[in-house]
């Protein structure tokens, strides 16, 4: 059985895009993480070739763009990102906090910027 605690575990660094997250899971088929973004602070827009993402928003929340369309989101929203999706978030005042599912697993060579 594998088990990851997220403090003891997973320590934090930051992905291409900007965000910090800590990585709890990462398998050949998918990979979990939570990413937070202080106040104000945003993800600098991206795709994924391969990656389906899936956003599920734990605290805080703020503006969700994905291909020129943008949403609020925030505590208790999901948000699905197809591969090829050119995405961003931009964090409200409380910042934001969630968790992160990828398939296949996150991959810094699968991020690219416009």
């Amino acid at each position: 059985m594998d088990v990851v605690n997220l403090t003891r575990d997973a320590p934090p660094f930051t992905t291409k895009d900007g965000s910090t997250i800590r990585e709890l899971m990462h398998t050949p088929a998918q990979s979990l993480a939570e990413a937070t973004l202080a106040p104000g602070q945003s993800t600098r827009r991206h795709r994924h070739a391969l990656a389906e993402e899936l956003y599920f928003f734990l605290e805080g929340g703020g503006d969700m763009e994905i291909d020129g369309e943008t949403r609020v989101v925030g505590h208790g929203d999901a948000v699905l990102i197809r591969p090829g999706a050119r995405h961003g978030l931009v964090a409200g005042k409380s910042g934001a906090r969630f968790l992160c599912c990828c398939a296949p697993p996150y991959s810094h060579d699968d991020t690219y910027f416009d």
